[in-house]
This record gives structure tokens, C-alpha cells and sequence, in this order.
């Protein structure tokens, strides 16, 4: 399963992934409740229900039907696999390794791609307010999203995570202490940002998440992948001492 949501996009290998629907869920809260539909590397659907802070009333809003959101950081993660299977079938199977330096010169290639693949699930990219707000993933959704809510979808390590910010107005004479937020995976309440000519303040942050186990297993297998090329290395290294020591 892991191979084929990392292999090559070829034709109808979405078809042979199946969906996988994932709740959403906190230890913490129940504001935001949802269910998640994942195929590969998109979220063919999200059915996501928010409860208003301030009226306690409870908003529901879905996928619209010919929309899904493709989660760059699986994609990014699958391009750096593929990258490293090419480097390692570049040459041909009858292909004699000329020395040990060459060897390791191809590790630390195969190594790098490897390890970005890996840091693209454990690093979620960080995203100032206006970005998010601006993001084509407020457009996914029906009924639309009103203009006092945003969203964020994203991996962290085996967790798909959804972050729903709940905004209000600054009203012009309270601005004087207006102060844009910076870029950041998670923004907290009393951050501020300016949009369209409108300045806002989150005034809550709700996190919810879901684990993955796929995504689990990627990363262990990104470990032992790592691990088995470090120890070639270091027996290129053994070989290599032996081999340039001169016992006169």
C-alpha cells in the first residue's frame, strides 16, 4: 500500500487507491467535529462542523462536489522517494563500482532526498494570516465559508491536522495597536493581519486532527532506509582504512 501511494502518478492510480475516511477528533474540545476523506495524496472530501463561540450555534460546511485539495506535502515527500528510486536505477544492474567514494557519493545523494521526503511530513510549512485567508482551499467548500472563519489542512508527522480560526473585525478606532502577525504553522488567539482593506484579530483557535497509520509507516521506513545507507558507508569506511593502511 505504502509503494503505491508513493510510486509514480501513473494512469489509474488514483483508482487503485482506495478512500479512506478519517474522524476528526480533540482531547480537549468538541467546537470542531469532522470527517475526512483521504485518496492518496487529496482529500476528496471534508465534512467539517464548527460551533460559533459566540452564539454556540453549530455551522456545517462540505467539499463542494467537483472540488478536492491535494496535500502538497504528501506530493513533495512522493517526488523526493521517486527522485531517489531514479538515482538508484540509474545505472545498469551489470554496473562495477569503481571505488568507495563513488559509493558514498551516491548514499549522500540518495540520503538528501531521503531525508527532505521525510522533513516535508514532519515540518508543516508555515503560512502568515493573509496567505491563509487568500488560500484557493477557502474557496473548496459549500455553504462558503463566511468571512470571519478560515481554515488549514496540513501533516505533521502521521497526523492530518485541521486548524480552524474564528476572526473578528477591527474596528477603526482600535487599531492603534495593530501589529500583523508573522508566518507560523499555528496561529494563536489575539494575532492580527490585514486583508482586503479589513484588519482582523483571531479571537479562537480550534485544532483538530486525525492519525494516519500509512503516514506512520512512511516515516519508519524513511528511518530504516536512512539507517541502511549511513551503514554502508561506514563499512566503505572500514573497507576503506583497511585497504589504504600499509603495515611498513
Amino acid at each position: 500500500k505504502w509503494k503505491l501511494r508513493f510510486s509514480m502518478p501513473s494512469p489509474g492510480l488514483e483508482g487503485q487507491l482506495k478512500q479512506e475516511n478519517f474522524i476528526l477528533g480533540s482531547s480537549t474540545m468538541d467546537q470542531v467535529k469532522g470527517v475526512l476523506t483521504l485518496q492518496g495524496e487529496a482529500l476528496t472530501q471534508a465534512d467539517i462542523n464548527i460551533k460559533v463561540a459566540k452564539s454556540s450555534q453549530v455551522m456545517h460546511f462540505a467539499f463542494r462536489d467537483d472540488k478536492q485539495w491535494k496535500l502538497q506535502q504528501i506530493q513533495d515527500a512522493r517526488n523526493h522517494v521517486n527522485q531517489a528510486l531514479q538515482l538508484l536505477s540509474s545505472r545498469d544492474e551489470s554496473y562495477h563500482f569503481k571505488t568507495g567514494a563513488e559509493v558514498n557519493k551516491l548514499m549522500d545523494a540518495v540520503m538528501l532526498q531521503l531525508s527532505r521526503a521525510r522533513n516535508r511530513l514532519t515540518t508543516p510549512a508555515s503560512m502568515t494570516l493573509p496567505e491563509l485567508a487568500a488560500s484557493g482551499l477557502m474557496k473548496m467548500f459549500t455553504p462558503p465559508m463566511p468571512g470571519d472563519v478560515m481554515v488549514n489542512f496540513y501533516i505533521n508527522l502521521s497526523k492530518l491536522c485541521l486548524t480552524v480560526y474564528q476572526l473578528h473585525v477591527l474596528q477603526p478606532n482600535t487599531t492603534k495597536n495593530f501589529k500583523s502577525a508573522g508566518s507560523s504553522v499555528l496561529h494563536n488567539p489575539g494575532a492580527m493581519f490585514e486583508y482586503s482593506n479589513t484588519k482582523f484579530e483571531v479571537s479562537h483557535v480550534h485544532k483538530v486532527e486525525c492519525v494516519v497509520p500509512w503516514l506512520n509507516d512512511t516515516l519508519v521506513f524513511f528511518t530504516i532506509s536512512l539507517q541502511l545507507c549511513q551503514q554502508l558507508k561506514d563499512k566503505i569506511s572500514v573497507f576503506s582504512s583497511f585497504w589504504n593502511y600499509r603495515p611498513f
